[in-house]
């Protein structure tokens, strides 16, 4: 077993899309250990907190009129005129990787399981060591087209910090209205649009004592994980699906072990959208996206080893705890398949929790009827008496629905 070290650099990461197209930046075998940072792409929601004095995050997120660091943050074009910038924010999450993963092949299974999770510490002068994170309530929310109060619509960041001192936990610091801003190559974002403008604290009113004696209590958890599909070389990071992606669960933290299926040779992993808390749902748009730091492990299951284990023809993504196992139900389980060469910019339009329910019903079935020998009316009635099914996400474009069944129902558990 050996040990890599992966930290962000502008080597390292890249913005907004999984890809089997991007030159890994470490290799792995499968029994060997990873540590890797992460970078939230939300970190300009307050610069002086979440970027100054962090050498390897003011690199990514340089961006003047004269040199942007990495210019491509999305899956969509590269070539302007561009309405929002390269990449034109088709995917928006700052990723670390990819890790290959040697011997790995179409029809095998990686297993990664998170050994721990810690906080990014800021390096500004006036907050080292400590943590924040940012919460947007933003145009893809699901609150969006339903709020009471005015001014309406409207965009709400609100800005965390996470007290590590003890049991884990967020307070908010203060929050603001999204004012248009305007990036350094003259774009003007009326909304939050495309990832890593810096918002000008000039132009927002910060409002303080928020959210008073509230403690948000911490799940530091990765929102995106997965690996890098077969059927396009740059995939939207927002979208999930058979391969993993922005699945948006909480419960994909410290002790969790995570199965894809494996789609090209290589595997192809990548992780970002680090997470401090977040709810089921992820309603209005975002988790308190922070920075984080994880300690990894990779096991890589082959095709032919499969049969007659829990992992027998698994073509999804797959949760395990100590306590459960869950399964991840989609709008559409592939929806780059089910909708063809424009379906990075039209899943969107497609969101369905009806379908995802559907799906998750579909894939918890299959699990119960194969790794647990059940015949159909055996895995319905577990099902409908013992397996809690929870709306993952409904923000995500290819919204979500995760099924769940505790292992101490099972005899051999």
């Amino acid at each position: 077993m050996k040990h890599h070290n992966l930290p962000v650099s502008p080597e390292t990461v890249h913005w907004g899309y999984f890809s089997k197209a991007v030159q890994p930046a470490i290799t792995v075998r499968s029994g060997d250990r990873a540590t890797i940072e992460t970078l939230t792409h939300h970190a300009n929601d307050d610069y002086e907190r979440m970027i100054q004095g962090d050498p390897a995050a003011e690199a990514i997120f340089h961006w003047t009129k004269e040199q942007k660091t990495i210019s491509r943050r999305g899956s969509g074009p590269t070539e302007g005129p561009f309405k929002l910038g390269a990449g034109e924010g088709i995917g928006v999450h700052l990723m670390t990787g990819p890790v290959a993963v040697e011997g790995a092949e179409p029809g095998d299974v990686l297993e990664v399981r998170i050994l721990d999770v810690r906080p990014r510490p800021s390096q500004s002068a006036c907050y080292c060591g400590r943590c924040f994170g940012s919460n947007a309530a933003a145009s893809w929310g699901f609150h969006y087209h339903d709020l009471i109060e005015e001014p309406k619509p409207r965009e709400v960041v609100t800005i965390f910090e996470l007290d590590t001192a003890g049991e884990p936990y967020a307070k908010a610091v203060y929050n603001y209205v999204w004012t248009p801003q305007t990036d350094p190559d003259g774009i003007i974002h009326s909304t939050i649009d495309y990832p890593g403008v810096r918002v000008d604290h000039n132009l927002v009113t910060k409002r303080e004592n928020i959210l008073q004696d509230i403690r948000v209590p911490a799940r530091l958890h990765f929102g995106t994980m997965g690996l890098a599909p077969s059927e396009e070389d740059f995939v939207s990071s927002i979208p999930p699906s058979y391969s993993g992606g922005n699945i948006d669960d909480w419960r994909i933290g410290r002790g969790a072990r995570m199965y894809y299926p494996v789609a090209v040779d290589g595997a192809y992993f990548s992780v970002g959208d680090p997470h401090a808390a977040q709810g089921d749902s992820e309603l209005g748009g975002t988790a308190i996206e922070t920075s984080l730091t994880g300690d990894f492990e990779f096991i890589l299951h082959k095709k032919n080893d499969l049969g007659g284990t829990v992992l027998e023809g698994l073509d999804h993504p797959m949760l395990e705890t100590d306590e459960q196992w869950s399964v991840y139900g989609f709008t559409y389980p592939n929806y780059l398949e089910a909708l063809g060469k424009d379906a990075q910019t039209t899943i969107a339009h497609h969101s369905s929790v009806d379908k995802a329910m559907r799906d998750a019903f579909r894939k918890m079935r299959r699990f119960l009827m194969t790794a647990h020998n059940m015949s159909e009316d055996e895995a319905i009635a577990l099902m409908s008496v013992a397996a809690d099914f929870g709306v993952t996400q409904v923000v995500d474009a290819n919204w979500g629905v995760h099924g769940s069944i505790r292992k101490n129902i099972f005899k051999c558990y």
